[in-house]
């Protein structure tokens, strides 16, 4: 099992209206496939852990994200990151924010969050 983010937000209107539906612009493992418009989002388990107990085996296991959003402007990103945290925020829990930068070589805007979600299995 993993964290639901793609299920969950292909199914929002305000983050389809923004990173298209068929195929939604939102890619696993960190990485989009080469040419992919913007703006457009990848996802990465960068930790995880089973919820353990002392009297049974675990039920829960908990996936920690990163989320980055790569636009052609600042606004877009924002937009993205946004709706992203809307619909993210009913399911799961926002941890931290992270990169805020604009790339030197594809100056492309890249806006970051954290994600912690826990999933039952």
């Amino acid at each position: 099992m993993t964290a639901p983010i793609f299920k969950v937000c292909a199914a929002s209107p305000a983050v389809t209206a923004l990173l298209g539906a068929g195929p939604t612009r939102l890619y696993p493992h960190g990485e989009a496939p080469e040419g992919t418009a913007k703006p457009y989002v990848v996802w990465q388990v960068v930790s995880g852990s089973p919820l353990n107990y002392i009297n049974c085996v675990p039920s829960t296991d908990r996936y920690g994200l990163q989320v980055d959003v790569y636009a052609d402007t600042a606004s877009s990103a924002d937009d993205v990151v946004v709706a992203l945290r809307r619909v993210i925020a009913q399911q799961a829990y926002i941890t931290g924010f992270g990169i805020d930068t604009r790339d030197k070589d594809t100056h492309s805007y890249r806006k970051g969050f954290d994600v912690a979600w826990l999933v039952s299995l």
